[in-house]
């Protein structure tokens, strides 16, 4: 016991000194995620010694005292810090939870952006500002008004004739790269030292006692809750949203409700993708319950309300310089700007190029050949370029010249109708255009045509021999064997291949037809709900929206392509080459205890590398036994089956106590019998 107490204090005494760097003097010295293994360490503990906790435990309050020097203030409502998760696994068990509290009942979810800044709670009497106030411990906050008054986003009187006579709102105070970039060029002219992020410097800049250093830091805030209210007409959160922009306040962009918390984690790995977009840094997603009835019925914790969940990833960021910009054609016809970057280490991998997404992103950050630049990667997110670093730039570097024609078929560039993406129209006989799909379509989540690579696809495009993904399927031996090193035995194999992959069926063959906001999961719930092509030929706009996890962007573009002149006759040509056009939904593998199958109700994780099933193959077959295949463990995990060169998941499951399977044990529990020896 005295060295699980001496465990505890250790804990204690880090959590207090992070906490008040953090806080108070506006530094860090380790990540979020480093915090949050302390902070779950200290929770275990506790949970399985509650003779120890104690009521000044970092568990039992949210932070440590605010800064001395600015007046303190009382929160009417206290601002509660918000439960987190890195995990995607953690995050749909928290929507079973939460859906285990209000049975029955229809849960509607919003999505939002967790900006990295600092939160802060704006008082509002009679419409005018009359006080802002930092989060600080929950409690009680630092008194920041003559500095909240300098943010230009912050109106000082509400706008309208009918505003709450009471109304405090609460969001995040940040500033964007861009603004970052400009400091760190004065900074640097100055001799002086340079902030390293942005979130330092807004936590910095919101403490100072002269509110004329903070307003020459242009500072933003958007508002995202509410604390205390009199008047406020909203029952949901959206709604409260679009009160505060007739209030003139500015809500976190990117807003999106949804139906059922499944959807509002389907949209969560959508948005992700997009986050290298925004101006500003964001480390992480929040989901919140919509209505604000339930939210009260669901209450808080001591630290948390149970009602908002964020979803985080780790960041890491590296510096280095861009040393071309060059442009390449999409499958879709997307121009898409890339990077060349000198090479430099990131995460534990060397990176050296990066998509720089559109002409838009090249003009918001001024990038230049030859700027130095700040790379970033957060979780599973592709490395992208957050910033400039303008004081590197010691000579006036051209700007870059976006394309006006595609630099291959050179068809006069389009832009995207209320878009930020320019696209080359000619999507028939562009030859890049052409590569890109035909390759996309031989590849193994698709029509999985073995021996057709890249360098073939090349060579079948440039000598006219494909024009079409039909005409993958009229190729000859002959023909192929006149191409460089294509002899005759390697001509029979992708002969063979060609003709075998007529079978893989409609989500396959969904996911190589290169219609845009169409992947492989989306290919697969739309062959499994319409079954065969003709349904989904005949199908309206609505009802292909209507289908569990497709929202109206994706359904739009589904029906304009199958409503194409050349959408109907790609169809109608595989058609006629004998493809399969039509999904075999399987059924579960029944057992004659359960009646369902003998991995019904169990959640499943497969790595490292198999003999005899490739990663789809197994995660099929998981399902069609009556499991859940998923990619992270947790301890809601009941196998996890590890080939060769399992690494990480394999520890984890070790250190939950999760049963390992062997691929053959594995077998054998498909088999139906008896459990298993485990490790």
């Amino acid at each position: 016991m005295a060295a699980v107490q001496e465990e505890i204090d250790h804990l204690r005494a880090e959590i207090r000194r992070h906490d008040r760097m953090y806080y108070v003097e506006a530094k860090t010295e380790i990540s979020d995620l480093e915090y949050d293994q302390l902070l779950n360490r200290l929770k275990h503990l506790e949970a399985e010694n509650p003779q120890l906790v104690t009521p000044d435990s970092p568990t039992q309050r949210i932070g440590d005292q605010p800064v001395e020097h600015l007046n303190q203030v009382a929160h009417r409502v206290p601002m509660l810090s918000i439960d987190n998760t890195y995990s995607l696994e953690e995050l749909k068990a928290y929507g079973e939870r939460i859906q285990k509290l209000l049975p029955e009942e229809k849960i509607e979810w919003v999505v939002e952006l967790k900006i990295d800044g600092v939160a802060a709670s704006l008082l509002y009497e009679a419409g005018r500002l009359v006080r802002g106030v930092t989060r600080g411990n929950g409690q009680v906050g630092d008194d920041i008004t003559h500095n909240i008054r300098t943010i230009k986003d912050i109106p000082l009187q509400l706008a309208g004739d009918d505003v709450p006579p009471v109304l405090e709102v609460r969001g995040e105070i940040y500033m964007t790269n861009d603004e970052l970039s400009r400091i760190n060029k004065r900074l640097a002219a100055a001799g002086e030292a340079l902030y390293k992020n942005t979130r330092n410097v807004t936590a910095g800049s919101i403490r100072l006692l002269d509110p004329r250093i903070c307003a020459e830091r242009n500072l933003r805030m958007f508002t995202h809750g509410v604390g205390y209210a009199e008047g406020l007409n909203s029952e949901s959160h959206i709604d409260f949203l679009n009160e505060l922009k007739q209030y003139g306040l500015s809500p976190t962009p990117k807003v999106e409700a949804f139906a059922d918390f499944d959807a509002a984690v389907a949209h969560c790995e959508t948005l992700i993708e997009t986050l290298q977009d925004l101006p500003f840094e964001v480390d992480g997603l929040v989901l919140k319950v919509n209505r604000f009835e339930q939210r009260e019925r669901l209450g808080s914790t001591t630290k948390s309300p149970r009602w908002i969940i964020a979803y985080k990833f780790e960041k890491y960021e590296a510096i280095t310089k861009l040393n071309d910009i060059r442009v390449q054609v999409g499958k879709t016809g997307t121009i898409t700007p890339i990077a060349e970057l000198e090479p430099v280490e990131l995460a534990g991998t060397t990176v050296s190029r990066s998509s720089l997404h559109n002409a838009e992103q090249i003009e918001r950050l001024d990038i230049r050949i030859g700027d130095v630049v700040v790379v970033e990667k957060a979780g599973k997110i592709i490395p992208h370029i957050v910033r400039v670093e303008m004081h590197e730039r010691k000579t006036e570097l051209p700007k870059f010249e976006f394309p006006t024609q595609c630099p291959i078929c050179h068809t006069t560039l389009v832009k995207d109708e209320g878009g930020v993406y320019i696209r080359c129209p000619n999507r028939e006989t562009c030859p890049a255009q052409l590569k890109e799909r035909i390759g996309y379509f031989a590849s193994r989540n698709a029509m999985d045509v073995e021996g057709l690579g890249d360098k073939l696809v090349d060579q079948l495009v440039v000598d006219e021999l494909v024009k079409s993904y039909g005409d993958i399927y009229r190729l000859t031996v002959e023909e192929l064997a006149q191409l460089e090193r294509m002899g005759k035995k390697s001509s029979e194999n992708l002969i063979a291949s060609i003709a075998a992959s007529k079978d893989r069926g409609l989500a396959r063959l969904l996911n190589g037809l290169s219609i845009r906001h169409v992947g492989n999961r989306v290919a697969q719930l739309l062959a499994r709900h319409f079954v065969t092509v003709d349904a989904l030929l005949s199908a309206s706009e609505e009802e292909i929206a209507a289908v569990n996890e497709i929202g109206p962007i994706i359904a739009a573009s589904v029906h304009h392509f199958f409503a194409s002149e050349f959408g109907q006759q790609t169809i109608e040509d595989l058609r006629q080459l004998g493809l399969k056009l039509t999904e075999d939904v399987p059924d579960v593998v029944a057992s004659d205890e359960t009646g369902g199958g003998p991995l019904t109700g169990k959640t499943l994780v497969v790595t490292g590398t198999l003999v005899k099933y490739g990663r789809d193959e197994i995660q099929e077959l998981i399902e069609k036994h009556g499991g859940k295949a998923t990619s992270s463990v947790s301890k809601k995990t009941d196998y996890v089956v590890a080939g060769e060169k399992a690494g990480s998941k394999l520890a984890k499951a070790r250190q939950l106590g999760v049963k390992v399977l062997s691929e053959a044990e594995f077998e054998v529990l498909l088999a139906g019998v008896d459990s298993p020896q485990v490790n």
